[in-house]
């Protein structure tokens, strides 16, 4: 299969800059190793009706072409299942019927991360289990043997994080991001993953989920995120963020992909034009803050 990497937004709204921003390094670090680039619409959870049209325009607008149709992840129930009954045939999944609540109050398992699943539901004997399922629905957890897992990442070098017994699918029958995101990457080929670096963190659970799928671990880059002046992440609430929102402003298309490829030291203009110089190891590895455009910037 070739080689391919991806932009997978989820159609909860518009793209705001740091999306965007996010969007374009992904396109500059496929492109310049000669891989397909894939959009994929996350829309398990969140889909506002009209999201994906309007992102797909704004994507389309700064420069960023993919490969292909559009996946959605809603079309792709039976891959799921079948990975997820695959973890169960191994005995590596169980029933959990714990609630939010009960998880953030429980005590945690001797050495475990702050947040990590306490295994509260992992030994429950049949009779038990029969009882709890008659009270509510239960989701399902991966049975991990492992406390940790190690990954690289071209931009974070050697990055070791928490591995526990997290959701494979949820107690409303929906496929949990860690789950579905690992089958989708395997079935599309995808073997360079460009996303922000609020992501890394979980990227060791869904390296370990591979290796127990036998799903090659793809290339990991987590790029820096875009910050609002207050040093939070930026988010649709900071004001004139997205592309609507900043023409509204008078603000163009044009300046605010250069003001992006700014952001990272590459050139204005089309993309073909930072396509040309662009070079992972010269990225900036702080986030960025951004510094807001109006018509009276031009």
């Amino acid at each position: 299969m070739t080689t391919a990497a991806r932009f997978a937004p989820s159609p909860s709204g518009e793209l705001h800059v740091g999306n965007l921003r996010t969007a374009i390094l992904a396109w500059l670090f496929a492109r310049s190793t000669g891989r397909r680039f894939l959009l994929r619409v996350e829309d398990l959870d969140r889909a506002r009706a009209g999201a994906e049209a309007e992102q797909l325009r704004d994507l389309a607008a700064i420069g960023v072409s993919w490969d292909g149709g559009v996946v959605r992840q809603t079309d792709r129930k039976p891959l799921y299942e079948a990975a997820i009954q695959r973890l169960t045939d191994a005995g590596r999944s169980y029933e959990c019927f714990c609630t939010r609540r009960e998880i953030q109050e429980a005590p945690s398992a001797p050495h475990a991360p702050q947040g990590a699943y306490p295994g509260t539901c992992r030994n429950l004997g049949d009779t038990e289990r029969a009882a709890r399922r008659a009270i509510r629905p239960a989701a399902l957890r991966l049975r991990a043997d492992v406390a940790e897992a190690t990954v690289h990442d071209v931009l974070h070098g050697s990055f070791t994080g928490a591995v526990d017994d997290f959701v494979l699918r949820r107690n409303d029958g929906v496929t949990a991001y860690n789950l579905a995101v690992v089958v989708d990457d395997a079935a599309q080929g995808i073997d360079q993953v460009v996303r922000g670096d609020d992501l890394l963190p979980s990227t060791p659970r869904q390296a370990y989920l591979a290796s127990l799928l036998d799903i090659p671990v793809p290339e990991y880059a987590h790029v820096p995120l875009v910050l609002n002046a207050d040093g939070a992440r930026l988010a649709k609430r900071d004001g004139a963020v997205t592309l609507a929102d900043l023409a509204a402003a008078g603000v163009t298309v044009d300046r605010v992909r250069d003001a992006l490829l700014a952001s990272l030291g590459l050139p204005p203009g089309p993309l073909e034009q930072a396509l040309a110089v662009f070079d992972p190891a010269a990225l900036p590895r702080e986030a960025w803050v951004w510094p807001g455009m109006g018509a009276r910037d031009a």
